[in-house]
């Protein structure tokens, strides 16, 4: 057995030809690498379908049972002793993890870094893209299961935001710019969906989009040779989940060019929960995608998540502020989000804060500031103070506090 790890590269994305060019790429540029992939999409008979090939063709198949009915479940129990298995044979340089289409690399890379042990390390995360195809994906707010992409019976997200989070999370894109125009995972003589609907070659918008929703994320060209170099220079699995916790996300920032615009909105005032409520769905489509963190004056201790793509929002606690704790409670607290809010901190309020980005073609600017300004609370309403704040509406109950 090698002395060394094996290394492990996560690609991923609904792109379904931009993820296999990717991954030949990776498979003819290193020798002795293979490539792993789980086909889901006969999970509904109760299987999962694990194909392992080099560049000359299939090495072996086989089966996966379904755990607990769900599709990425039977994946995280079979991948790990499958790299294993190829890390204790010595043989293979590189595992390819090609995941299918609506899987999002984040809990791939978390179950690899916590149960792969020292024969197995994480190098990387690619999520491979047509960028004529990032604005129609960012707009469809189709479940899943209605693209037949779903993971599970009980799977509820959304195209879009499957894809945002695939985006955001990797810290290497692999852009395709030559690829069939199809659903994500359907050979190219089907019938395209509204999703894949043939669109003109990529341009500047497509880019400036890619460049200002994930602007730390490297930018390989699939069939670059160099791709196999950013594959394996290492991912930190703890950093990046600190990117996406709403606490200390890295958002975007300012940005305004070739047609695009991110607007990034701080204010310290909390919202008012009604008037707020009442413009979710203006505020929702005013971009084609938009982040962040918010918090409202009838909660003041709950730091509050903002993630809309396509149309659909998903707003949800994420725990509750530092303000809201404790001294002695700081030392729980990871130094990542310490360092965020110090860096935010205001003298009143703590790190409760109003921070959120909009980023679109299109973006009407002036408005949408307009109508944030307008879901703040008034003067009056401030100066009442939290214990007048606290009766000022519960319409986010149905959404915050759901009957069970």
């Amino acid at each position: 057995m090698s002395a060394d790890p094996l290394s492990v590269v996560l690609v991923g994305g609904l792109h379904a030809d931009a993820r296999r060019t990717a991954v030949d790429r990776l498979l003819h540029t290193v020798p002795g690498s293979v490539a792993l992939h789980h086909d889901l999409s006969a999970a509904a008979a109760g299987t999962v379908h694990r194909t392992v090939r080099d560049r000359s063709g299939t090495l072996d198949e086989g089966e996966a049972p379904l755990v607990d009915d769900c599709a990425c479940c039977a994946l995280r129990e079979d991948l790990v002793p499958e790299l294993e298995r190829l890390a204790v044979g010595g043989g293979c340089r590189l595992a390819v993890v090609e995941l299918w289409d609506s899987v999002e690399p984040k809990a791939m890379a978390e179950v690899v870094a916590a149960h792969g042990g020292e024969r197995v390390r994480l190098t990387g995360v690619v999520t491979a893209v047509d960028p004529a195809l990032v604005l129609p994906a960012l707009g469809c707010g189709d479940d899943l299961a209605e693209a037949g992409l779903q993971a599970a019976a009980t799977d509820r997200r959304t195209v879009a935001d499957t894809f945002a989070r695939q985006l955001e999370y990797a810290n290497v894109l692999a852009l395709v710019t030559d690829t069939a125009t199809t659903r994500p995972g359907a050979p190219s003589d089907e019938e395209p969906t509204a999703f894949g609907t043939p669109v003109e070659p990529a341009d500047a918008v497509d880019f400036a989009l890619l460049d200002q929703l994930v602007p730390t994320a490297r930018r390989i060209p699939a069939e670059s040779v160099d791709l196999a170099a950013a594959a394996v220079a290492g991912f930190d699995v703890e950093a990046a989940a600190d990117r996406q916790h709403p606490a200390c996300a890295l958002l975007p920032q300012e940005a305004d060019a070739d047609g695009v615009t991110t607007l990034v909105w701080k204010e310290r005032r909390p919202f008012h929960p009604g008037r707020l409520y009442a413009a979710l769905e203006d505020l929702t489509c005013a971009a084609a995608r938009s982040r962040g963190r918010f918090w409202l004056a009838d909660r003041p201790d709950t730091l509050l998540a903002w993630d809309a793509a396509g149309g659909a929002l998903c707003v949800e606690g994420a725990g509750p502020w530092l303000a809201a704790l404790p001294d002695a409670a700081w030392e729980m607290v990871p130094a990542s989000r310490r360092v965020a809010a110090s860096l935010d901190w205001h003298p009143e309020h703590g790190d409760r804060t109003q921070h959120l980005t909009f980023t679109s073609p299109g973006l009407d600017r002036d408005g949408l500031c307009a109508l944030l300004e307008s879901c703040l609370l008034t003067d009056a309403e401030y100066e009442a103070g939290p214990d007048a704040w606290r009766l000022l509406s519960t319409a986010f109950d149905t959404l915050l506090d759901p009957v069970s």
